[in-house]
């Protein structure tokens, strides 16, 4: 019961993979889900139990709300208590809004902020219930929502209408769900990252990475790995740090 706990969605690669592996190393459970890669999971999972690291790992989809209540649920029955949980799921899609069609568009959005509603609202029960399992310091919380958002939801992306519209939403439901469980000691954050070496972005040419890389005043991509650091050192925040959505993007805005 000593032992903390994190729930990762899109666990398998990517930002996901690289958070599993950085909480592993502080001595984290790690719990997550991925929606069609079973083989990447089974690699992940070897890869912790190498390391002496329990872990569930889950195929299904974030777009079900059936799903994430389950795996939260599961997660719990597994390891006793969840401490952490980090909505990274999502998809991209870049097309112009006219071209964009209402499955498209509604899949955007059950990936990218329905499927951070549900897992959200199924794990916060269980990060009350932390609150009889251990006095906890002043500062600290009984439970940290971490939301992985993008740029984009910030400013807007030419041809990304869509995408944009699911993390601008995800922005504000970090802000809002942030006051409605700051009484109860439960930070709710969220990094927007700017333009990550995910395979997310390797649809690009090396001539469209060329011209991306020459917008950024860090002048190059960042690395998942620098993305899992970053939402590590916001998991140990105090909980007055809550609400914020904090831009990660080597200063491209």
């Amino acid at each position: 019961m000593s032992r903390k706990t994190v729930l990762i969605t899109g666990i398998s690669r990517g930002i996901g993979r690289a958070c599993a592996l950085a909480f592993a190393k502080e001595g984290y459970a790690v719990a997550g889900c991925c929606h069609t890669r079973e083989d990447l999971l089974d690699t992940l999972s070897a890869e912790l139990s190498a390391r002496g690291v329990p872990s569930l790992l889950l195929q299904g989809d974030v777009q079900s709300s059936a799903f994430c209540t389950s795996l939260v649920a599961q997660t719990v029955e597994r390891f006793g208590h969840l401490d952490i949980l980090i909505n990274n799921a999502g998809t991209a899609l870049i097309r112009m809004l006219t071209e964009t069609d209402d499955a498209q568009w509604e899949s955007i959005l059950s990936s990218n902020l329905s499927s951070a509603f549900y897992c959200s609202r199924a794990a916060i029960p269980y990060f009350l219930k932390n609150r009889d399992r251990q006095e906890l310091p002043p500062h600290a919380s009984y439970g940290t929502i971490l939301n992985v958002s993008s740029v984009w939801g910030c400013s807007g992306a030419s041809c990304e209408a869509a995408y944009s519209a699911s993390k601008a939403g995800l922005n504000a439901l970090t802000a809002a769900l942030a006051k409605e469980l700051a009484p109860s000691r439960i930070a709710v954050n969220a990094l927007a990252c700017g333009v990550i070496d995910t395979d997310m972005n390797r649809c690009f040419s090396a001539e469209e990475r060329a011209a991306l890389i020459e917008e950024i005043p860090a002048n190059r991509f960042a690395t998942p790995e620098e993305v899992a650091e970053a939402l590590l050192l916001l998991s140990q925040m105090p909980s007055y740090l809550t609400g914020q959505v904090i831009r990660f993007d080597g200063g491209f805005l």
